[in-house]
Parts: structure tokens; C-alpha cells; sequence
């Protein structure tokens, strides 16, 4: 209880808060867990340093069973409710289990799992295996779900690109953001609401946790979106390796271990190299933004 009292918030969700006006949410922290306490009769112990857009504790359960608290920052737009109908929708299949949610209090309480994949160091080739299974699971038919297209992400990811490209000062080539926009409208263009399944949206290896059945993935976006895109989430991370040898044999690898068209999982890495390269300067996430830009400029160049 100890900790429910004087919940130690990381200081970049303190930020989020603040940039969001979420200061009363802030404030109301300690008796929000509160009220979760008693609501889902459990104690919540200590917080996660790393989550960036929530309050995330380990809790215990009144029948001793371990499970972890999720409180997401209040901010324009539902981005709780659209985590927990995702995650309801996944069922537990490839995504972490939601054991239970409140809404209007943007609480998930979900069922704990083990380190993530970067805590482990494991080979890229490994991960990669581990990551397209569990991407695998979660792959289903989206149904009645109202979830952002394939289509409105890609429009998105070109406004995202071109004007955070000017307000940074350019920090990469117009040759690359030129090679984004153009991939990022061919897949636009290749939509197909037929085709198109509930995609994680944000598949690597810090959303990837251990579990008893394999990895595991958290934080889901959630986009109704041909499979491809998330296999384009792949392709952005490790960049320096993909300057060396041949940039296209991991694109074949994940098209052949996947059954799914190469050409597509290409075009939606080299989108989302430069949009998180963008926002990893952005924030001030370096080295990570800057060697993804670098990736991006020679492969634009090549």
C-alpha cells in the first residue's frame, strides 16, 4: 500500500501529463489506485520504469495471483478504450491477456508476464522468429472493431514525415523522405478492407515479453491493415544491420517465414525507418533516430 500512496511516476509519463493538462489525473493518482485496489481486490506494488504513456505497477491479486495495473495518461481522443477493445479482440492470442478494465478510468489490469526481448539480448534472428509468431496469433479478422485503416495510417505517417522533416531542419535527405511518401502512397493505394486484419501496429522487441507460450506483445496500436505493416515495424528496427550485405534478404526472410509479399513489407519499413527516425530526434531518442535516418538516406540513395 506503500506504494499505491506515493506512486513513483517515471518522469517522461509525468511529462506526457503535463503536456496533455493531465495534471489533476496527476494529482488523483493515489486515490485512483485506490479505488482500483478495492474495486479489483488487489494491492499494487511497484511501478515499471519504462512505460512512457501510462502508469504501469505490478499488482497482486486477493487469490495471490500475479498481474500488473495500466493506467493511461488522459489525453485528446480514447486511447484506453481503443487499447482495451483491441486487446478484447485479440483475446489473449499473441497479445498480453486483459483480465479486467475500467473505461472511464483508463484502467486495464492485465496478466503479468515476463522480461522483454531487448532485457534478454536475444540474436536478432531469434527475435524475429519470436515476434512474426506472435504476430501470427494476433493476425484474426477485424469485424465490427472500429479501428484506424491501413489507409489512414499511411496519410498519417505522410503528414507526420514532411512536416516534422522541416520543423527538425532536415535532419535526413530529401531523398529519403521523398523514397517514404512515395512508399507510403503505394501502399495507400494497395488497401484492401477484404484483405485486411486487426494488425498490432508496433511490433518489436520492447513490446515483446516472455511468457510461458513463447513472447507475447503489449501496447497494440491496433489498425485494420493488410499483415505486411507490421512486418514493416521489423524492418525499421536494427537499422545498422541492414547496411550491411543485402538491405532486402530480412524482407525476403519475413515474406517467406510468413507467407506475405515482400515488396509490401519493404515499402512499410522504409516509411516507418523515417517517421520514427523523425520522432526519435524528435525526443531526443539518439542514437536510435539518427542511425534509423542514416539507414534511411542510403537506402534511398542505393
Amino acid at each position: 500500500m506503500a506504494a499505491a500512496r506515493n506512486p513513483d511516476v517515471p518522469a517522461v509519463v509525468r511529462s506526457k501529463a503535463a503536456a496533455a493538462g493531465a495534471e489533476r489525473w496527476l494529482a488523483d493518482l493515489p486515490q485512483l489506485i485506490a479505488e482500483l485496489e478495492e474495486r479489483w481486490s488487489l494491492s499494487v506494488g511497484r511501478a515499471y520504469p519504462d512505460p512512457t504513456e501510462a502508469f504501469v505497477a505490478e499488482a497482486v491479486r486477493a487469490d495471490g495471483r500475479h498481474a500488473v495495473v495500466k493506467l493511461i495518461v488522459p489525453r485528446d481522443g480514447d486511447a484506453a478504450a481503443h487499447e482495451i477493445s483491441v486487446l478484447e479482440a485479440a483475446r489473449g492470442d499473441g497479445c498480453v491477456e486483459l483480465l479486467d478494465s475500467d473505461v472511464e478510468r483508463g484502467a486495464l489490469l492485465l496478466e503479468r508476464l515476463g522480461p522483454s526481448m531487448h532485457t534478454l539480448q536475444l540474436p536478432l534472428a531469434e527475435r524475429l522468429g519470436h515476434l512474426c509468431a506472435a504476430a501470427l496469433k494476433m493476425w484474426r479478422p477485424v469485424g465490427d472493431l472500429v479501428v484506424p485503416t491501413g489507409a489512414e495510417k499511411g496519410r498519417w505517417l505522410i503528414d507526420f514525415i514532411t512536416l516534422r522533416w522541416d520543423e527538425l531542419d532536415r535532419p535526413c535527405g530529401e531523398a529519403a523522405v521523398a523514397h517514404a511518401v512515395t512508399c507510403a502512397e503505394r501502399r495507400i493505394a494497395a488497401h484492401d478492407d477484404g484483405r485486411a486484419v486487426l494488425v498490432h501496429g508496433d511490433i518489436h522487441e520492447w513490446n515483446a515479453l516472455q511468457s510461458p507460450v513463447g513472447f507475447k506483445l503489449i501496447d497494440p496500436d491496433g489498425l485494420r491493415a493488410e499483415p505486411e505493416y507490421d512486418l514493416g515495424i521489423m524492418m525499421r528496427e536494427d537499422p545498422i544491420e541492414l547496411r550491411t550485405g543485402d538491405p532486402h534478404e530480412r524482407s525476403r526472410w519475413l515474406a517467406a517465414r510468413t507467407g506475405l509479399d515482400e515488396v509490401a513489407i519493404w515499402e512499410w519499413g522504409v516509411v516507418e525507418r523515417v517517421s520514427t527516425g523523425l520522432l526519435a530526434t524528435q525526443v531526443g531518442l539518439q542514437p536510435v533516430g539518427r542511425e534509423m535516418l542514416r539507414t534511411a538516406d542510403i537506402l534511398a540513395n542505393a
